[in-house]
Order: structure tokens, then C-alpha cells, then sequence
């Protein structure tokens, strides 16, 4: 689609290059220009013949027709792709491909509020078109983008349909407020909250629907967002109709297979009962009469090789003064575990009118979204790892539904049968989304150079869920319900209106150019739910129920301005300013402004650089900025709460438990999170921008950070509150690299390099410093506490205690360093623990590659992780103590084998581990099959996704958000066979 961009523009040229430059004795050459990775038609090429003025520009469908001389050069050329030059040696017809020529970043990026030629572009932005995103069975928006960009880390949390992905620019900025970068889409900022029952806040996008990813990264590109903006800004362009296009049918269709990759390598049946013969004297004769004769593969019970398809079509076109674009689009993913699956239907309208001699432009957008999502119970994994392999799946009991049961047998706390656990769950949400806006772009008659943009935007939500068990599910053996009955149903509305000026003026006395921008911008987010858990009841059941109803809103009112001035066509100036108002916080803390500045130099367009061949681009970039963090959480935070108790903490009154109502300890003076980035970039483009890239040098500063300290008793209502206190900062560089070593009429390879290297540390966490200060400590009191925020070092430092190994290497159980020198015990003792790695890589290395020769292409990305440690919490809970207890039988898996730990040691540092890695994450290949039935072409592919992992991780999978790695929903090994219709 983007490939008729610049279709207007080029018209607007066509008088010129046609100006009847004809030579008497010339020929006349005609042919077709095709793209060529896909081989489509390029509309609105420019042919000109070498040295002269003459020239045409390609037809909707790639045609032209030129006369020209037959001894002289034609030069094809088009914003994004390499040019070419080709002798025409007396021939009549020259068919061409251009290759695609990635540093372009197709010329004009998005920014904040406008657009801005990428040559012009003062800040850290990064743009991926369509034609670079990642293929295969792609469901999230987010999947687009793994790997593509330095700096932006993408992770799945899990592998479940429909699941969505956490996105990190440039690091965490906060401890307790949110790190997600701030997305909009089509103009219209979003809300990264998930209403209730969805996995995704980006689900109503078919990733199909989109264009271009913009991701700006420095303060000096996000300021103009100010208190959304410290963690970035991405925003999502989606594709539209092109004026003076033909009306086009594109169809996209893909089925799937999936399976999981790995099982955790458990004991069998045999293996168990080998153990607990050798280790007779810790389990007691009794225990062998729990055991069975059975060998079940407990994993293999509840996945399953997944088929799924997905399936898209638009129309696209103009009529007349109206470029318009529909799609509608359906996805029904299969999960590899049972009874987890995904449906939705999206559908999205654009249309983009123009008036007045395009005085009057007016973009209309409009998605929605029909979604049923099936979540299962993500337990059973975790019960399928533990669950006694002598047991059967069914044992015929009537009480318990046929399927075997611990608890028929007097072991209530038996691990839970996972196929049972997994099956007899009902856990479903519908969840429906529109969101749509209004924009107009007007020129002022009297005023050429200014113009209005007006930004009308809604944004809503409702789900409908439940998540209910029977009497017979294990889920419930010791819940307070006899089995359990929840309904719930949630509603998020997000509103905008933007409204700005931009006056945008040539200098030429002054040889400069002034780009000024004004705008104001309100929006309103409102939040609404309702939850309603009980059992089934009877006469000798009574009815329980707890029910929990909420509404929330926060609102958000603000001025910015920008100001861009060019001088010389090489030396560029950004300034820009916003003042927000958040209803957040306190009228003394609610207003804020968020500054930043911007320089850029073109270097190559010295009149020293100028005449150096093979030199396309040299820019160096410096930017300073201020953005902020209001998004901490709760709209109320600056306000005193009172909550109502829950079931089991009513208080006895007159006789009778009753629920009361307890305050909750609040900050008057809480304010945003604010966060300083210093910048210094270099792009740079050689030999035709066949190689182009970047650099970048930033440091980002965050000061008012929100951390949990301690505070006198009776101060508050709790001896803990949530403060602005601290601070951190991160420093990294930023490297990327594009080159097309290949590009002619028949063949082109592209290639992409992206390397990341962030340091994060915590440089304040209190008032004042204290050197006693532990820290901010993260665990259970069941398994320890195994990770800390501490001032000098990362953020969720891993914290354990120092295992001692014996003469073979093997790790000594319970005996561990004495760091603390006082002796006594020492496992678990915090004093005695120290920081090991944490769980952020320290280098991110992205590849891409693209190959094409005629109709043929394959393509592959990559991604490697350098310094991610990962505890495995799966191995730490492995001990034979715990194999057998309190009437049934538990499994393990045979990491036990290599510790041979009696007793769990969940705080040794043995189970932290580098999870360093290397992905494969897609291979595809296509063939295009040109004018079937005269008007349409087929595009067929295959792609594996998730094809490879090199890694020494001893997990299924060494890619775990937050580094604690405890049996979640695997990624899937996927294979996808696509087809693709053009009419």
C-alpha cells in the first residue's frame, strides 16, 4: 500500500517532466516498474530521461510510455527505492525493479502533532514500514516489532492466544508507576489499561491493518507529550485509500500449525517409583502403597498440536475527491494447551475526502472489534509438572467427574489432576471495542501558510466474562465456595479533542524556514467494573457471595507548542513545550512543564562534504528534554480512600460479622515522576544510501521517583506510603545499520543490524541517605525473598546467598557463604545475601534480512539477548522432602538429579542462571505469481515462526518478563502457510 504514496505528489511534477521535450528522431520506450521484493506495481515512478527535461511518471498499474532518444539513459527513481539508470540502447520496451532502499524510512516520518521530512528530523525517531515487519501468524500489533528497532524491547509474558507483549524504550523509567510507552493510533492516544477479560489492549488492531511503527525515543521527539511521555512514544500509522487509485481487493489468508517446542524433562512413573525405593528411609513404607503402576506423561495430556487461521480483506480506492480504504478481517488461534483458544472479528473504515482544492482535508477512522476469548486454567501447567506420574487421567469415580483425584483418597492438598483442572473450566470473556475519530486539516484562505487541525476522538470497551468451575474441579477443593460462579463485566471510554495551529513559512530573504505549531488537548479516561464470585448452594450450603464494583476517571488538560527552524537547509533548530494539568494529583502538584530542545546539523551538505562521492548522508543530532509520569496506578493517589473489607475480615458487631470500611494511608503531595534525556546522535547514509544507519549516545535521568518507604506510626493510616523520593538513570548506546548489497533489475538482498547496549541503576530510594538501608525487597515468605532495588545497582537485583560447591562441582546443601561474618544461620538470613545479576540483558542485537530474484523472496529475522540472568524457580522448588507428603505423591523435574537437594533451597544462587540467547524468530519465503486471470496476482508463502533458540538456559524458554521463570504458557514452534490476492 505505501507504494502509492507519493502518488499526488508526483502528479503535481507531471506537467514539467511532459513538457514536450521531444526529439524528432527519438523512439518511443514503454514498460512496467514493479517493487522488487514483491513484484507489484509502483505507481507514480519518475522516468526521466538523463540530462534533459524530459520525463513521465508510472500509471496506478507500474505502466509508462516516453519518448526518447535511442542512444540516451533513463533514470528511474521513487522516494523509498534505490534509483536506477539504464542505457536504452535502441529498445522499445524496458520493464524495471526497484529495490527498496530502507534508510529512506520512505522520506516524511510522524511526529508528535505533524510530519517531518526524516532528512529534517532533529530527534532520536525510528520508523518500520510494512514491508520490514516480522511475518507469520501474527495476532498482536506488538509482534510486528520484535527486533526490528535498537532500543525496544519487546517480550511475550506468554505464549497463550491472543496474549499481548510488554514494550520497553530505552529501559524502565519508574519503579512503581507504569514503563509502557504511550501509543497512539491514527492521532488518537490510547489507554494501556486491559478492560477486564482482555489479555491485550492492542487486540482491536489486525496487524494487517497497519502501515507504519514511528517510534520516538529522546525527550526532544516525546516532550511535546509531556507527563505520557517518559517511556517513549509509539505511534501506529494504518493504511489508507490513495487519491486518484483504482479500486483494488487485496485478500490475505493464512492456516497454521503449532506445537510446544519442549516439555520440562519430569520423572516418570518408573523413575518415581525407582526413587522412592532407593530412598525408603525418608519416605516411610506407607508411601509405597500411594503408588501406582501407571507411567503418565502429565504434559503431554494437556497440549496439543494447534491449527489455526486467520483471514483479511480490504478494498481500497478513490472516487473522485475520496480516497477510501475497508477491511474486515477474522482470526480464530487455537492454543497448543487445551481449552484455550481466541476469535476475534475487526473491521476498520477510512476515509480521507479533500475539498476546496484540497484546502479542506478531512481523515475519518474507524476499527472495531468482536473478541471471545477462552483463558483455560494456566494452573494445570503447573499441575501437569507436579502431578504423580503413576496416577491415570481417569479412574472411573463418579465423585470426582471419572478422572482420578487426590482427594477421593483423603489428600485434600494433592496436586490437582491437570487434564480435569484444565477441561472442566469455563473461563470465557467477550470483549468489543470501537474507537474512531474525526480530523480536519484546513488551510486558511487568506492565510496560505497556516493551518487548523481539529482532532475528534471515542474510544470504548465492554467485556463480558466468567470464569466458572463445578463442583467436581479440583480448582476448588479448598475454596470458601462449594465449586465457584464468577461473572464479571468491565467498560473503559477514553474521549479526546485536539485542536492546534501550525504555520509553516520559506524565508528566502533569510534563507530559513519557520515550522511554529500551538495546540490545547483534553481527554477524559473513565473505568468501570463489576465482579460477582459465589458457589452453589443448598440447604445445608448457604449462599456466599463477594461482590466488588468500581468506577474511576482521570482527565487530562494541556497547551503545547513546538517551534522548528532551518537555516541554510542544514543547520535545524526543535524546541518544544507542554504544560499538563492532570487530575491526578493535588491543585499544587497538578500543572507541570515539560521542556526540550533540539539541534541537528547536516554535515554532508557542507560545501567541504558537498562534492565527496559516495557520501549521501551525515547528521548530527543533540537533544535535551523533560518528560513526566502520571500514569502511577490510581487516579486518586493525592486523595484519602476508604475500602471495603473482604470476606474473612468482617468484624463481629452485635453478634452479627459485618464488613467495615478501613482508610487506606495516602500522599497530598504526590506529583508526577519526571525524567531528564540527554541525546547525541549521527545518521549517516554512503554510496546512494546502500548503506545508512545510526548512533546514539543517551543518558535518561528520572528525579521524584515513587518508592514505598517506612513512616512513623500514627502518622498515616499504615506505617508504609508511597512517595516521590528517589531517583535512577539509564545510559546506553543505540547502533543501527541497513545496507543493499544487491539491487538490480532481477535481484535485490537487504539487511538490517540493530545492538543495544542500557545500564540501569538506582541512585536514590529515600529522603535522606542511609547506608543501612536494604532496600526494596521482592518475594514471598514462602519461597524468600529473592530480589531487590538497591541505590548503585539495577533495578530487581537478583538477592541470594552465596552457594559453597563441593570438590565435583556440585552445589552443598545448605551451606552457604557466611558474607555477613556473624555466624548462626545463614540461608535465607538477608544479611547474608548479596546482588548476582539481574534479569535485563546488557546487549540486544537484532538481524533482518530480505532476498528477492524475480518473483521469488525469502526473508528472515533474528534476535540475540547478552547478560539476562533468569531464576528458575521450577528447579529451586525440586526437593525429595517434598516428593512425598501428607497422604499423595508430587513430581519433580530431574534437575533434582543434579542437586539432589532433601530440602528446597529456594535463596541459592545455584539457581540463577545466565540466560544469554539467540532467536530465529521467523523464516519466510513467497513466490509471486503475476497476472492470473489478466487483473490479479498471488503471492504464496511459508514461514516457520519461533524456528530456533540457541541458548545455555537450562528452561524451556529463556525469554521470561521479570526474569522469574515459574511454568508459564510456552511459545509455540508455529508453521504458516499464506496466500495473497490482488485484484
Amino acid at each position: 500500500m505505501k507504494k502509492r504514496i507519493l502518488t499526488i505528489l508526483s502528479l503535481l511534477f507531471l506537467g514539467i517532466l511532459v513538457s514536450g521535450q521531444l526529439y524528432a528522431q527519438g523512439i518511443r520506450v514503454t514498460g512496467k516498474v514493479t517493487d522488487a521484493a514483491d513484484r507489484s506495481s509502483l505507481t507514480g515512478v519518475t522516468i526521466q530521461e538523463k540530462g534533459t527535461t524530459t520525463g513521465t511518471i508510472t500509471d496506478i498499474d507500474g505502466n509508462y510510455s516516453l519518448t526518447v532518444s535511442s542512444t540516451s539513459t533513463l533514470v528511474f527513481s521513487y522516494v523509498g527505492y534505490t534509483t536506477q539508470e539504464i542505457p536504452v540502447n535502441g529498445r522499445t520496451s524496458i520493464n524495471v525493479s526497484l529495490a527498496v532502499g530502507d534508510l529512506a524510512l520512505q522520506e516524511v516520518v510522524v511526529i508528535g502533532y505533524g510530519t517531518v521530512k526524516k532528512s529534517d528530523a532533529t530527534g532520536s525517531v525510528a520508523a518500520i514500514t510494512s514491508k520490514d515487519f516480522n511475518k507469520g501468524a501474527i495476532t498482536s500489533p506488538q509482534a510486528l516489532l520484535v527486533g526490528k528497532s535498537a532500543g525496544v524491547v519487546i517480550s511475550s509474558p506468554t505464549g497463550a492466544p491472543g496474549s499481548g507483549s510488554t514494550i520497553r524504550v530505552r529501559g524502565g523509567s519508574s519503579l512503581n508507576a507504569s514503563n509502557d510507552p504511550l501509543i497512539i493510533i491514527d492521532g488518537v492516544p490510547i489507554d494501556n489499561n486491559n478492560v477486564s477479560g482482555s489479555s491485550n489492549f492492542l487486540s482491536f488492531i489486525n496487524p494487517n491493518d497497519i502501515e507504519t511503527f514511528t517510534i520516538l525515543k529522546d525527550a526532544s521527539a516525546t516532550a511535546i507529550y509531556g507527563s505520557r511521555a517518559s517511556n517513549g512514544v509509539i505511534l501506529i500509522s494504518t493504511k489508507k485509500g490513495k487519491a486518484g487509485s483504482k479500486f483494488s481487493v487485496t485478500y490475505d489468508g493464512n492456516i497454521s500449525v503449532a506445537n510446544a517446542i519442549r516439555f520440562l524433562d519430569v520423572y516418570s512413573g518408573d523413575e518415581l517409583r525407582k526413587i522412592a525405593l532407593d530412598r525408603k528411609s525418608l519416605f516411610g513404607a506407607e508411601s509405597f502403597t500411594k503408588l501406582w503402576n501407571g507411567n503418565t506423561d502429565w504434559q503431554s495430556e494437556i497440549f496439543r498440536v494447534a491449527v489455526s487461521h486467520d483471514h483479511n480483506l480490504s478494498f481500497s480506492g478513490a472516487h473522485k475527491n475520496l480516497p477510501y480504504r475497508a477491511s474486515v478481517g477474522y482470526t480464530n488461534q487455537n492454543g497448543i494447551m487445551k481449552n484455550t483458544d481466541m476469535q476475534r472479528l475487526t473491521g476498520s473504515v477510512s476515509l480521507d475526502p479533500s475539498f476546496f482544492d484540497n484546502d479542506l482535508k478531512i481523515n475519518i477512522n474507524a476499527k472495531g472489534m468482536l473478541t471471545n476469548n477462552n483463558f483455560g486454567d494456566a494452573g494445570a501447567l503447573g499441575s501437569a509438572v507436579n502431578m504423580d506420574p503413576t496416577k491415570p487421567v481417569r479412574d472411573g469415580n463418579i465423585s470426582s467427574g471419572g478422572y482420578f483425584q487426590w482427594n477421593n483418597f483423603g489428600a485434600n492438598l494433592g496436586t490437582a489432576n491437570p487434564v480435569q483442572q484444565l477441561m472442566e473450566v469455563d473461563n470465557r470473556a467477550d470483549v468489543n471495542r470501537i474507537i474512531g475519530n474525526i480530523q480536519v486539516n484546513y488551510t486558511i484562505p487568506f492565510l496560505r501558510d497556516l493551518k487548523a487541525n481539529l482532532n475528534v476522538a471515542t474510544d470504548f470497551t465492554r467485556s463480558d466474562g466468567h470464569n466458572n468451575r463445578p463442583l467436581t474441579s479440583p480448582s476448588v477443593l479448598t475454596s470458601p465456595y462449594w465449586g465457584r460462579l464468577n461473572d464479571y463485566w468491565g467498560k473503559n471510554s477514553n474521549n479526546l479533542l485536539d485542536f492546534y495551529l501550525n504555520y509553516a513559512k520559506e524565508l528566502n530573504q533569510l534563507r530559513s524556514r519557520i515550522d511554529l505549531t500551538a495546540g490545547y488537548s483534553w481527554q477524559h479516561f473513565k473505568r468501570e467494573g463489576h465482579s460477582l464470585t459465589t458457589g452453589y448452594f443448598s440447604n445445608v450450603r448457604p449462599k456466599q457471595e463477594d461482590i466488588n464494583d468500581f468506577v474511576t476517571e482521570n482527565y487530562l488538560v494541556s497547551f503545547f507548542g513546538r517551534v522548528n527552524y532551518t537555516l541554510l537547509d542544514r543547520y535545524l533548530l526543535t524546541a518544544t513545550v507542554r504544560d499538563d494539568g492532570s487530575s491526578r494529583f493535588a491543585e499544587d502538584n497538578r500543572w507541570g512543564i515539560f521542556p526540550s530542545a533540539a539541534f541537528a546539523w547536516k554535515i554532508n551538505q557542507e560545501p567541504f562534504l558537498r562534492d565527496i562521492e559516495g557520501l549521501t548522508n551525515l547528521k548530527l543530532r543533540l537533544g535535551w528534554g523533560v518528560t513526566g509520569q502520571q500514569d502511577i496506578g490510581n487516579d486518586y493517589p493525592a486523595q484519602a480512600k476508604y475500602k471495603l473489607s473482604v470476606i474473612g475480615s468482617y468484624y463481629p458487631i452485635g453478634g452479627v460479622f459485618l464488613p467495615t470500611l478501613r482508610p487506606d494511608a495516602y500522599d497530598p503531595d504526590i506529583k508526577w515522576e519526571e525524567t531528564t534525556t540527554q541525546n547525541i546522535g549521527l545518521d549517516f547514509g554512503f554510496i546512494n544510501d546502500r548503506i545508512t544507519g545510526s548512533f546514539d549516545i543517551y543518558k535518561r535521568v528520572t528525579d521524584d521517583l515513587l518508592n514505598t518507604v517506612t513512616i512513623p506510626s500514627g502518622s498515616n493510616f499504615s506505617n508504609k506510603l508511597l512517595t516521590n523520593v528517589g531517583s535512577l538513570e539509564n545510559k546506553g548506546v543505540e547502533v543501527s545499520l541497513n545496507v543493499i548489497p544487491l539491487a538490480t533489475n532481477n535481484m535485490s538482498l537487504n539487511l538490517g543490524f540493530n545492538v543495544t547496549y542500557n545500564k540501569n541503576k538506582i541512585t536514590k530510594l529515600l529522603l535522606s541517605d542511609d547506608p543501612n538501608y536494604i532496600g526494596v525487597l521482592y518475594g514471598d515468605a514462602f519461597t524468600g525473598q529473592k530480589q531487590v532495588t538497591r541505590v548503585g545497582y539495577p533495578a530487581y537485583s537478583f538477592f541470594m546467598n552465596k552457594q559453597v560447591y563441593d570438590a565435583n562441582g556440585a552445589p552443598i546443601e545448605g551451606l552457604y557463604v557466611d558474607l555477613s561474618e556473624k555466624g548462626g544461620v545463614v540461608n535465607g538470613d538477608n544479611a547474608d545475601k548479596y546482588l548476582y545479576h539481574n534479569p535485563v540483558a546488557d546487549y540486544l542485537i537484532g538481524f533482518s534480512a530480505r532476498y528477492a530474484y524475480k518473483n521469488f523472496d525469502v526473508s528472515a529475522s533474528a534476535r540475540g539477548s547478552v547478560g539476562n540472568y533468569v531464576y528458575n524457580q521450577v528447579a529451586a522448588g525440586a526437593s525429595y522432602d517434598q516428593m512425598f507428603q501428607i497422604g499423595y505423591w508430587k513430581n519433580f523435574p530431574k534437575y533434582l538429579s543434579e542437586t539432589n537437594f532433601v530440602k528446597r533451597q529456594f535463596t541459592s544462587d545455584y539457581f540463577v542462571e545466565n540466560a544469554s540467547f539467540l532467536k530465529l524468530d521467523n523464516v519466510s519465503a513467497g513466490y509471486m505469481f503475476e497476472n492470473i486471470f489478466s487483473t490479479m496476482n498471488a503471492r504464496i508463502s511459508f514461514t516457520v515462526q519461533n524456528a530456533l533458540t540457541y541458548t545455555k538456559y537450562s528452561g524451556i524458554d529463556p525469554e521470561i518478563d521479570g526474569g522469574i521463570d515459574n511454568n508459564s504458557y510456552p511459545r509455540p514452534r508455529t508453521f504458516i502457510l499464506g496466500v495473497s490476492l490482488t485484484y
